[in-house]
């Protein structure tokens, strides 16, 4: 039976909003349906288990991220401007903007991190590529020679999401007025470390024109 692609999208964006609230495990067709206020069986042209609606629900989760996130940024100029873009959509990922605050993905790795099974397997790889999106930026900022070449693009990325988690936890649970400032902080210090020489010389100089 053929699905009406609108009235699909329109159940996983409920399912979603569910998951946010009460985490992914939670979520299942009863919960959904009592929600929709519609028959679980009628759920099941759409998903034919819990399973399949909680990858549904993660499937949808990181196309939004790449398409806030990722995309916006491979559009900005390479190397450093990229690295920044990056950092920019992924820090107001996690603040929210229009959305609930806190960053799904996170929630999820937390939820997922010793349950074994196809949700956390396709968490793990969605998790793992965007690391590596990460590093792949970085690379640009090495070939431009906004970076140097020593810097180890693992580690930025590495360090880049620790910064992330820790502003997670300070503005999301700790309620830290001061996590925005930290945050930042911390970033322009992991950049100021990586660019090279000529880099650094030329932000020092447009930092002094701008004072």
């Amino acid at each position: 039976m053929k699905r009406d692609l609108h009235a699909h999208q329109r159940i996983v964006d409920r399912a979603l909003s569910i998951a946010h609230e009460i985490g992914l495990e939670g979520l299942t067709l009863g919960v959904l349906a009592s929600a929709l206020n519609r028959s679980k069986s009628g759920l099941f042209a759409h998903f034919r288990s819990k399973e399949e609606l909680q990858l549904e629900v993660l499937r949808e989760v990181t196309a939004r991220f790449t398409k806030t996130v990722i995309i916006p940024a491979l559009a900005a100029p390479r190397g450093e401007p990229r690295v920044r873009t990056l950092f920019d959509g992924y820090f107001d990922w996690i603040r929210g903007r229009d959305r609930r605050s806190g960053c799904m993905l996170m929630a999820l790795a937390q939820e997922f991190d010793d349950r074994p099974g196809p949700v956390r397997d396709l968490l793990v790889e969605k998790m793992a590529a965007w690391q590596e999106t990460i590093a792949r930026v970085v690379r640009t900022a090495i070939e431009e020679k906004q970076f140097r070449e020593n810097v180890d693009p693992q580690q930025f990325a590495y360090e880049m999401m620790g910064i992330a988690m820790a502003f997670h936890h300070s503005n999301k649970l700790l309620k830290d007025p001061q996590a925005k400032r930290l945050a930042r902080a911390s970033f322009e210090q992991l950049l100021a470390r990586s660019r090279s020489s000529q880099r650094g010389d030329i932000q020092r100089k447009s930092s002094r024109k701008a004072a």
